[in-house]
C-alpha cells in the first residue's frame, strides 16, 4: 500500500506594506486645514504673512509660464532635434562657440526659468558645457521681451537698454570662457534621460515634459519661498543708507536682485523705481538678477548638481558685479 504524498500548503499571499502616497498626504493636509481654519485665517491677516504670500505668489506666477515654456522647448530639443544640428550650428572650437551661443539668446523669448532646462537639454545633446552655460546666462537678459520691457521701464533712456544687453553678453562670454579654462567635469552632474530610451518620439516628449515640470517646479517653489522670506525680513530703510556709497550701492543692488528673485521680464520696473540709486547700481541689479538669484540657484542645483551650482553661481555674481561697475560709467 503506497502512502500518498501530502500536497504542499498553498502559499500565503504576502501582505502589501501600506505606503503613504501623495493622495494620503493631500487628504491629511485638507483635514488639517479644515480643523485649523480659525487659526489659519487669523494668521493670514498679519501684514508680514500677507507680504510673504504676495511675494511668493508673484514670483511663482511670473516664473511658472516661462518655466513651462522652457521645459517644452527643452523637451523638443531633447526628443526631436538631432545632435548633428548643434554640431553644424555652433563653431567646433569652444572659444568661438561661447559668443555664438550667447548671441543666440537674443532670439529666444524666455526668462531665466526657461533658460535653465534649455541649457540642460543642450548639454544632453552634446553641446559643449561652456557654450550651454553662456546661453543660460545671456538669454534671460538679452531676449526681445526683456529688452522691450527695459525700454518701457526707462522711457527716453535707450542707453540703459544698450548697457544691459552689452554687459550681460560680456558676462555670459566671460563665464563661458572661464568654465572652458577652469571648469571640471567632476563638478557637473551631466543631465540624463535614461528613462526615455527606446520610447517613441511623442511619448518620450510628454514623459520629458512631465519629468522636468515636476522636478524644476519643485525647486522653483523652494526658491520663491526663500525670496519671500527675505523680502519680509530685510528692512527697507537699509537701502537708503547703502545708496549714499557708490561702491556699496552696486554690491547692495546686486545682492538685492539675488534675494528678490524677480523674473527678468519684470525686474526693469523694479530697478526703475529705485531712484535713490545711481544708474550704474541699477545696471548691476539688471545684470545680476537674471543670472544669479535664489530660484535660479535652486534650479541649477537640481539640474546640474549642487557642486556645480555652489561654484558657478558665486563666480557669476562676482563677474557680473565687476562688469557692471566697469562698463556702467562708460555706457551710462
Amino acid at each position: 500500500m503506497t502512502q500518498e504524498t501530502p500536497a504542499p500548503p498553498e502559499p500565503v499571499p504576502a501582505r502589501r506594506r501600506w505606503r503613504v502616497g501623495s493622495v494620503e498626504v493631500l487628504a491629511a493636509v485638507l483635514v488639517l486645514v479644515v480643523l485649523l481654519r480659525g487659526p489659519i485665517t487669523r494668521s493670514l491677516a498679519t501684514p508680514a504673512l500677507q507680504t510673504w504670500l504676495t511675494v511668493f505668489v508673484s514670483v511663482l506666477t511670473q516664473a511658472m509660464p516661462f518655466l513651462v515654456f522652457g521645459v517644452v522647448l527643452s523637451s523638443i530639443i531633447a526628443v526631436f532635434v538631432p545632435p548633428s544640428f548643434f554640431a553644424r550650428a555652433l563653431p567646433s572650437h569652444p572659444a568661438l562657440a561661447v559668443p555664438t551661443a550667447s548671441a543666440a539668446g537674443v532670439v529666444l523669448p524666455g526668462c531665466e526659468c526657461a533658460s535653465v532646462p534649455v541649457a540642460g537639454a543642450l548639454v544632453r545633446r552634446g553641446v559643449t558645457p561652456a557654450a550651454a552655460f553662456a546661453f543660460l546666462l545671456a538669454s534671460p537678459a538679452v531676449n526681445p521681451i526683456v529688452l522691450i520691457s527695459t525700454a518701457v521701464a526707462f522711457p527716453g533712456q535707450p542707453k540703459v537698454v544698450i548697457a544691459r544687453a552689452v554687459t550681460s553678453l560680456v558676462v555670459a562670454c566671460l563665464m563661458g570662457w572661464l568654465w572652458q579654462a577652469f571648469g571640471k567635469g567632476s563638478w557637473l552632474r551631466m543631465p540624463s534621460r535614461a528613462h526615455l530610451e527606446g520610447m517613441a518620439k511623442w511619448p518620450a516628449f510628454w514623459a520629458s515634459v512631465r519629468h522636468d515640470v515636476l522636478h524644476a517646479g519643485g525647486f522653483l517653489v523652494i526658491g520663491a519661498a526663500s525670496a519671500a522670506i527675505i523680502a519680509v525680513v530685510v528692512p527697507q530703510s537699509w537701502l537708503a543708507h547703502l545708496a549714499a556709497n557708490p561702491v556699496l550701492a552696486i554690491v547692495a543692488l546686486g545682492l538685492l536682485s539675488v534675494l528678490l528673485s524677480i523674473c527678468s521680464e519684470a525686474d526693469a520696473f523694479v530697478a526703475a523705481s529705485l531712484t535713490q540709486f545711481s544708474l550704474t547700481a541699477r545696471l548691476a541689479f539688471l545684470v545680476v538678477g537674471p543670472m544669479v538669484d535664489l530660484k535660479l540657484f535652486a534650479m541649477q542645483a537640481g539640474i546640474f548638481g549642487r557642486r556645480f551650482a555652489l561654484r558657478f553661481a558665486p563666480t557669476t555674481f562676482v563677474v557680473a558685479i565687476l562688469a557692471s561697475a566697469a562698463l556702467g560709467p562708460v555706457l551710462l
